[in-house]
């Protein structure tokens, strides 16, 4: 069939789309709500060799993931039986390609036509639970990879067509919700079959030969428009450091350093002189790493076209092994995402002044992630509820924050509705609204973080809960005023309040509440040449005080009608909308 650039042009569309069929598979098919409602998950299809072709929306968090794990399970299987029609693979390690925790599992399926590998479908998801120390499977208390859960290395979870039912009665013998967490894995494999159809279907219409242009194409295409985005970029050496505070058995500060190089159509991320890997769970892996750099480098190369590995080709990541950002095993890895955004933040932090039209100030800079688990009062079954925490986005050069985000490395992902949460677990949500605490003034203002409150209904339960941003703030720029911080309360029956970071197995006692309260994103300009209206605006909505309104804008204004107290509307939920 001739390849002639209509049909190859149509074909790159379709491959594109085989990631959005994918991902509506994963959700329709999965059975817990971190997948299906939070859409924790990643999923894509690479060419033979493992380069991404396309990757569907999700956890922007993942964009090293899919690719690596091809390319490692490759080398984990290198002979040329190793891998046959029929095969399906299983990986959660930390330390290979597409790495990042236990909990993060990848589905694999070879994409043969005949006997000839043309291509791989692939998803990597949050499973609930895989195991380990505590239910959930999150710790910040572990201090090596054995206490996380169970671990997959490149495992045949099919053989020629045939499950293995061995790895499926392992996986139900070691994990608290053996249902749900079986019932994922079957979603991880349909949605790459899914894939793997469609792609074949590509090649019954149009050909290989055609199908295997459009993907060297595609590749081509996105390092062509990424090279000379590179090229407009301001040129020379551009260096930042931040500060992650703990790993939650001890120990830190940990300092994150990055060195910036672009020389013409390249772009180097040397992360030299981070601190060495922590002895808790706040290290990240190589693969992690490359997914921060990834992240920072699409959003100021073109980030409008799809993502695939072409576009990354430009890019190289330096950093020598055993920092908190290339953790070598067994070191845990629990908390990973909290070192991974942090590396996203420090690129951009080094590159804001140069690129302000594409970047903003720090931002919340933290997942939250929150697990609380229990009996259920009404079903006498465990719960284990997971989800990220909404946050402020930093302000920019032309802009006012986004307010209630997820943070740069979540994505397409969601909160879980509250009615639904409500129905699932054992606790109810007596507040969730955006917050007045100061922080984030300027011309432009830092995004408003959010207080959420989850109070007990089961007799007991238990708290894990991890955020950075809990010391330092988020940053600002030109005048304006750094963010607030992340940490969560306690508010216990007899009256008193605990201050929390991160903490592991918590134990709650009916009626409490646990507060979590999120950071207001950093802000830009002095907030003196903040406009009258934008003052008024921010009061009328809630996020400042009159008394703020004199003391930082030195606008006296009249009290304004206020918006309801969330504390006082059941079922207010900060809207579902993804972080662009």
């Amino acid at each position: 069939m001739t390849q002639d650039p209509f049909t190859i042009e149509i074909i790159k569309e379709a491959l594109v789309a085989i990631g959005d069929e994918m991902f509506g598979a994963l959700i329709r098919t999965s059975m817990s709500p971190i997948i299906y409602e939070t859409t924790d998950f990643a999923v894509g299809a690479t060419d033979a060799s493992g380069n991404l072709i396309a990757q569907g929306n999700g956890v922007t968090g993942f964009l090293a993931t899919l690719d690596t794990a091809v390319q490692s399970t490759l080398l984990h299987h290198p002979y040329a039986d190793s891998i046959s029609p029929g095969d399906v693979f299983i990986t959660n390690s930390p330390y290979e390609g597409g790495g990042t925790h236990l909990s993060d599992v990848v589905i694999l399926l070879p994409v043969f036509h005949g006997t000839r590998l043309i291509a791989w479908t692939v998803n990597k998801a949050h499973w609930t639970e895989v195991g380990g120390a505590f239910p959930g499977s999150a710790s910040t208390q572990s201090t090596d990879i054995f206490q996380e859960g169970l671990h997959f290395r490149f495992l045949k979870l099919y053989e020629a067509g045939r499950l293995n039912k061995a790895i499926v009665e392992i996986i139900r013998a070691n994990v608290r919700l053996p249902d749900s967490t079986i019932g994922d894995l079957h979603a991880g494999v349909a949605a790459c079959r899914v894939g793997g159809n469609r792609l074949l279907e590509l090649v019954d219409k149009y050909g290989l030969d055609a199908v295997l242009a459009a993907m060297r194409d595609l590749l081509d295409y996105g390092e062509r428009m990424t090279r000379a985005a590179l090229a407009r970029l301001p040129q020379g050496v551009f260096e930042a450091e931040d500060v992650i505070e703990e790993d939650g058995v001890g120990g830190g500060p940990f300092t994150i350093k990055v060195k910036v190089t672009i020389a013409g159509e390249r772009m180097i991320a040397d992360f030299t002189g981070t601190s060495p890997q922590a002895r808790g769970p706040i290290n990240t892996s190589l693969a992690g790493l490359v997914t921060a750099a990834r992240c920072a480098f699409k959003a100021v190369t073109d980030p409008v076209i799809p993502a695939n590995g072409g576009c990354f080709r430009a890019l190289e990541v330096i950093c020598p092994p055993g920092t908190i950002l290339s953790a070598q095993s067994p070191a845990p890895v629990s908390v990973y995402y909290e070192s991974m955004i942090a590396a996203i933040e420090v690129m951009w932090r080094a590159l804001m002044p140069h690129v302000p039209d594409r970047l903003p100030v720090g931002h919340t800079r933290s997942v939250g992630a929150t697990f609380i688990s229990g009996i259920h009062p009404r079903t006498g079954q465990l719960f284990v509820m997971g989800e990220p925490l909404l946050g402020g986005w930093g302000a920019s050069a032309d802009a006012d924050g986004d307010n209630g985000q997820f943070c740069c490395g979540n994505g397409e992902t969601f909160n879980i509705p509250i009615e639904l949460a409500e129905s699932r677990y054992g606790f109810e949500i007596d507040r969730y609204g955006f917050h007045d605490d100061p922080g984030g003034e300027g011309r432009y203002r830092g995004g408003k973080g959010v207080v959420l409150d989850y109070r007990i209904t089961a007799d007991e339960a238990f708290l894990t809960f991890s955020s950075t941003r809990t010391a330092s703030r988020p940053w600002s720029a030109a005048g304006g005023r750094e963010g607030s911080h992340n940490g969560a309360l306690v508010l216990r029956g007899d009256g008193s309040t605990e201050a929390h970071t991160m903490v592991t197995g918590l134990r709650l006692a009916k009626g409490e509440t646990v507060r979590l309260i999120t950071a207001t994103g950093g802000g830009y300009g002095p907030p003196a040449q903040r406009p009258r209206a934008a003052v008024e605006r921010d009061l009328k909505n809630g996020f400042i005080t009159p008394a703020q309104a004199v003391e930082v804008f030195g606008q006296r204004i009249e009290a304004m009608p206020a918006r309801p107290d969330p504390a006082k509307v059941r079922g207010m939920a900060a809207p579902r909308q993804a972080q662009a």
